[in-house]
């Protein structure tokens, strides 16, 4: 079982958050995936929610991994870094996030949103 899907609760995980992203696909997390996240991973992330809502529905640009055609990373600035939110999507209408983190280096992939390529600098 992927490590992305949460736990679940009485049968019924228990959502944290839940958007729709730029790529129309319904994004979630779980209460106990967040916190796995936020304390463990990367805890910087910490009262972020809204900021990771935020590059889901508005990135400056969205990439599908080279190693698995189900996973994309959205990114958008923040501050000096990108603020970077990696998905599954396992379905056309639904995913998970797997992480997310703050970083400077963008990943290798293939860029789907904008279609165009965005200049990194």
């Amino acid at each position: 079982m992927d490590r992305g899907l949460e736990k679940k609760e009485s049968g019924v995980s228990k959502i944290h958050f839940e958007v729709v992203s730029k790529l129309e696909v319904k994004i979630r997390t779980t209460e106990e995936y967040w916190n796995i996240i936020t304390k463990i991973k990367h805890p910087i992330l910490t009262g972020k929610e809204k900021s990771v809502q935020d590059v889901l529905q508005n990135p400056a640009f969205v990439r599908r991994s080279k190693r698995d055609k189900h996973v994309y990373l959205f990114y958008k600035k923040f501050r000096k870094h990108y603020l970077v939110v990696v998905v599954r999507h396992m379905s056309k209408k639904e995913g998970f996030i797997i992480t997310s983190y703050i970083t400077d280096a963008i990943k290798e992939g293939i860029q789907i949103w904008p279609k165009q390529p965005t200049k990194v600098k």
